[in-house]
């Protein structure tokens, strides 16, 4: 079974950011998931929400702003491009596209990353623009709880591989997507004995916000 930080080591280290990322690479994570959007100046960043609220407060829309004056209100922003050189190709990265995102920059940056990386997203149709774009990418359908969905997704990208919300899983899922071809993953799993326990009945990895549980 697959430890996948989650956005790095979010529980551990401020979340989308490069400790941790670095805090993840010290722990032994097999994989690293994050979240990806895109500046105004066509800057891939990493950060989960649409908007960034400073420490006074003040809300900035991701996708209004340039880079450089969202990193004057948040100084540990990342860019994409500091996230691979971070990381080098230490681990495989699970890199989720927000929805609604131009993915033209990303591409441009992933497709001179000689290392292992998966894409992922709820959105449909932006799993569909990333598998035209970069079709021999392995890509993770990520839905937060429908398996018949999450199945009719993957079926239309071509992928084996899903992600689905721990709250909605149990064994006799687990068991029947793994003997149906699936790798399946959950998030969010703090849980080592529930992981576990899941793991004997086929679930692939777990997606956590403390990795260093699950390495004890």
């Amino acid at each position: 079974m697959k430890i996948i930080g989650h956005r790095g080591a979010r529980g551990l280290a401020p979340e989308n950011t490069l400790p941790s990322f670095k805090k993840a690479l010290d722990i032994g994570v097999d994989q690293i998931e994050f979240d990806v959007r895109v500046t105004h100046d066509h800057v891939p960043i990493l950060y989960h929400n649409a908007t960034i609220v400073d420490g006074a407060g003040d809300k900035f829309l991701i996708s209004n702003c340039r880079y450089e004056d969202l990193k004057a209100h948040k100084p540990d922003l990342a860019k994409l491009e500091e996230a691979l050189e971070t990381v080098k190709g230490a681990v495989p990265l699970y890199i989720e596209v927000k929805s609604d995102v131009n993915i033209g920059p990303i591409v441009e940056i992933l497709k001179g990353y000689r290392h292992a990386y998966a894409l992922s997203s709820f959105s449909q149709r932006t799993l569909r623009e990333l598998q035209t774009s970069l079709p021999k990418i392995p890509k993770i359908v990520i839905d937060n709880w429908s398996g018949v969905r999450a199945r009719l997704r993957a079926k239309q990208i071509g992928t084996r591989t899903i992600a689905m919300n721990q709250t909605w899983l149990w064994s006799g899922f687990i068991r029947a997507m793994k003997r149906s071809g699936y790798e399946l993953y959950a998030y969010t799993v703090n849980n080592p004995a529930k992981a576990r326990r899941w793991a004997k009945y086929g679930l692939a990895g777990v997606i956590t916000d403390y990795p260093d549980r699950f390495k004890n």
